[in-house]
């Protein structure tokens, strides 16, 4: 496993910012780790990137401790934080040369030529970190955080603040990364983790809440899917309750309906379908929905 968390807490007096956190994340995965403001994302990134020390329980990258083998560890991890800290003062090439030199890199300038290639800064880099879009200063942040060539990269909110055209090519690129490494990040935007994770780990005042396979995740919680369906002609709500399996019924138009099941893992189209012939109804348009990740976490994460 690159990422073996164990009953990790974190206490900062008395309040409990982590509370017994367990998961592990395999080679090559891309993790969308999600929660609201407060829940405890930074805390742990922080933990897996030695930044910080657990109050108890362990953490593992790459099978080094963090609190016993730190220097491994920040040798395996490239980090991107929340508030990406870059030396405005210095011009790009300037800067990534300095991090790598940090890194007693032993083909320096090849390594710094590769990583303004990849990250898209070779018109940018003669300039001032200063002088750059917001945009740019996270590529010049995913530059940093790669050039020593880790094994896991944790990236903290690296889309935060950006346009759509910097949200969609800073997508692309943590996208193409994650082909190589093993991927960990945090975001507010749903549809960055729907585009890019493998796996989704929802966390809600310090606790797991919600693990499972990004394509997965609409099926959590109850009626997690619905059926949407347009008749050729209207029909009464109260006839429409009577269709074997149905929970709710809600009108969305004259003649479109949305069915709740009462048993999550049924399909109830079926049903709808024999429905529709002794009444002597057409149906136009039949659909099933499952829950979008927006409203899982909405689900999962409100007091």
């Amino acid at each position: 496993m690159s990422i073996k968390v164990t009953n990790v807490s974190k206490n900062y007096g008395k309040q409990k910012a982590l509370d017994g956190l367990s998961f592990e994340v395999a080679k090559g995965e891309i993790l969308g780790f999600l929660g609201p403001n407060g829940a405890g994302k930074s805390t742990m990134m922080k933990i897996l990137t030695t930044f910080i020390p657990p109050t108890e329980g362990t953490a593992e990258v790459c099978g080094y401790d963090v609190m016993e083998q730190s220097m491994e560890v920040r040798r395996n991890v490239g980090y991107l934080p929340e508030h990406n800290p870059l030396y405005l003062d210095m011009y790009v090439k300037e800067y990534l040369g300095f991090i790598a030199g940090l890194h007693q890199l032993p083909n320096k300038d090849k390594r710094v030529a590769d990583m303004i290639g990849l990250t898209g800064l070779s018109a940018e880099q003669h300039k001032k970190i200063g002088a750059l879009s917001k945009g740019y200063r996270q590529r010049v942040g995913l530059a940093q955080a790669l050039i020593h060539d880790p094994k896991v990269l944790i990236l903290d909110e690296p889309t935060s603040g950006l346009d759509p055209n910097q949200l969609a090519d800073i997508r692309a690129l943590i996208k193409k990364i994650g082909k190589e490494k093993t991927l960990m990040f945090s975001t507010h935007i749903m549809q960055e983790v729907e585009a890019v994770c493998d796996r989704v780990i929802i966390i809600n005042q310090g606790k797991i809440v919600a693990d499972e396979k990004a394509d997965m995740i609409g099926k959590i919680g109850k009626n997690n899917s619905t059926i949407i369906v347009e008749f050729d002609k209207e029909i009464s709500l109260k006839l429409l309750q009577n269709i074997e399996g149905a929970a709710r019924v809600e009108s969305l138009g004259k003649q479109q309906w949305e069915f709740f099941s009462k048993n999550p893992n049924e399909d109830i189209r079926p049903a709808i379908f024999k429905f529709a012939v002794e009444h002597n109804l057409t149906v136009l348009t039949i659909n099933k929905t499952e829950k979008k990740l927006e409203e899982v976490f909405q689900l999962l994460t409100r007091k």
